[in-house]
Formats: C-alpha cells, structure tokens, sequence
C-alpha cells in the first residue's frame, strides 16, 4: 500500500479527469462535491475517494446529468447512478475511468475485472481501439505532466501486453492464407515500445497473414538473412522515440539500398516519430501510416 498515489493536487485531478481546474473550484463552491484538506498555505489537497468521486461525477456530467442534479445525490448513490448509465451507455468511457483508478492504486484485480466486462461483449481489437488506444494515449500525456509515475505506465502497459499476448497465443495455431506473403515485424535499434507492433502482429495473424515478431531493438543488419527463408517479404516498423527525427530519413534510405532490393519486398512504417518529419520522401517500396487500423487495410 505504501506504494499507492492517496493524494493528489487539483491540477492532477484536472489532468487525470479532464475537468478543468477552475470548474473543480466551482463545483466546490457551490454544490460542496468534494471536501479537500489544504496546507498551512492553503493548497488543497484532495485523498484517494475524492479522485475516484470526481471520476464519477465527470462521468455523470459527460452522459446527460446536470451538475445540480448530480449535487443532490447521496454519496452512496453516485456510483451507482454511474453502474445504471454504463449498463445502457457507452461503456468504453466507464471501462477507461476503471483502468485508471486501477493504474493509480495498482489494482490488478480491478484490471482484470473491467477487462473481463469489456470481452463479454465486444472482440478483443475493439476492446483495444475503443479502450486500450485511449487510455494509452491519456497516460502517455499524464507522464509528461508528472500526474504519473513510470511505474503506473509500466502497470498498464505489462497488462495490456499480457492481453495482447494471450490472444495471440489463441490464433498462433492458424494456419496463414496460401502463398501469403511474409510479415516481419521489428522495432529499430533502441526501440523498446512494442504494444502497438505486438497488437498489429495479432492483427495480421487473425486475418491469416504469415508474420514472425522479432520484437524490439532489431538492428538492420541481422534482417538480411531473411531474404534466404522466404520470398516474398514485407517489413512492419514502429517508431515511437526512435530512430531520432534527423535520423529518420537515413534510417529509411538505408534500408531501402540494404533490404529492398527485390521488386516484391516491401517496408511499412507507422509511428507518431514520422508526424515530426517534414517533407518526408519515400523509396518506391517504402510507404508510412499514422494508425494501425490504416496499415492493416492496406493489406
């Protein structure tokens, strides 16, 4: 436990909720939602029921309910207000608020629970567009702000990826489609962010492409020997931090004099380190892509 977030400031709350921090300010004021403490100087500092009450309220808020109507609910009545709309509503923005409070206590059994909802009803990629692809990104923007820790990012991510690998390993058995080209899934030299390539391995894999996952920090070189295995190759990348962005259209024409050399062998990159490129030129055989949903269309 000594190791759980209990206190947070009213700008963490805005930043792990949404609600801006002058909202918060009024919602105090003049409904008496949330009872901070303060500090001899008179900073509030707001406990672990209060985050997960404004979670709740946000969410209310967000599905209809006035903010008056929401005051005037008992406390024991608001998270169940809440349970009654996610049964009827949209259940993706009440899964994302769950994950979060179990990334903030390291909850792994709320994890598990929320997931296990989620996959009563829907099928594993759209749990991980509409849940997991949000929930990453608002993390990723909570570690920049320091609202987070790299140990809570660590927590969602190890999760995921335990999500991602275990229905891979449910279709590793497939067969691949008849002369189905050859996927080769890799991250650069120093790369380590491999949830997106991990899903996109599964992706293709349950649409019946042969891939082989190599993972990450993959250098160039050791990709030659490939070309004695198989025929017809096409090489998937994702740049999240590398390779740098002065780096990105040498890292490209390398590859494309080193391991393009047939007419059938292709490279396909996605990442958000390409939106900082300008102007970027692409070999013939080389094409990029901002989501994952628009890589595997293409094929």
């Amino acid at each position: 436990m000594n190791n759980i977030q209990v206190n947070f400031s009213i700008k963490d709350l805005e930043n792990l909720t949404g609600i801006k921090a002058h909202t918060i300010r009024i919602w105090e004021k003049r409904y008496n939602l949330l009872s901070p403490d303060r500090t001899d100087t008179n900073i509030r500092n707001y406990n672990l029921s209060s985050f997960q009450k404004l979670l709740n309220i946000s969410y209310l808020n967000n599905n209809g309910l006035k903010i008056s109507k929401i005051a005037k609910l008992k406390e024991e009545e608001i998270p169940i207000k809440v349970r009654e709309i996610a049964s009827r509503a949209k259940v993706e923005d009440h899964a994302i608020n769950a994950l979060k409070m179990a990334m903030i206590n390291f909850d792994q059994v709320l994890f598990y629970n929320t997931y296990k909802n989620l996959i009563e009803t829907k099928t594993f990629s759209d749990i991980f567009y509409t849940v997991f692809l949000p929930l990453l990104n608002e993390i990723g923007l909570l570690w920049q702000t320091n609202t987070i820790t790299p140990a809570h990012e660590h927590f969602v991510s190890v999760h995921i990826k335990q999500k991602i690998l275990l229905n891979i390993e449910r279709i590793q058995s497939l067969e691949p489609k008849p002369e189905s080209k050859t996927c080769i899934l890799f991250l650069p030299d120093h790369e380590i962010h491999d949830i997106g390539l991990l899903f996109l391995n599964y992706e293709l894999r349950s649409k019946g492409y042969h891939t082989i996952f190599l993972g990450s920090s993959v250098p160039m070189d050791s990709l030659v020997d490939l070309h004695e295995f198989f025929n017809e190759i096409t090489f998937i990348s994702y740049f999240t931090v590398y390779p740098e962005v002065e780096k990105i259209p040498e890292y490209i024409a390398e590859f494309d004099s080193t391991l393009l050399l047939k007419e059938n062998t292709k490279f396909m990159i996605l990442g958000p380190k390409l939106a900082e490129v300008k102007d970027l030129k692409l070999p013939k055989n080389v094409a990029t892509y901002d989501s994952i949903e628009k890589l595997v269309k293409a094929f």
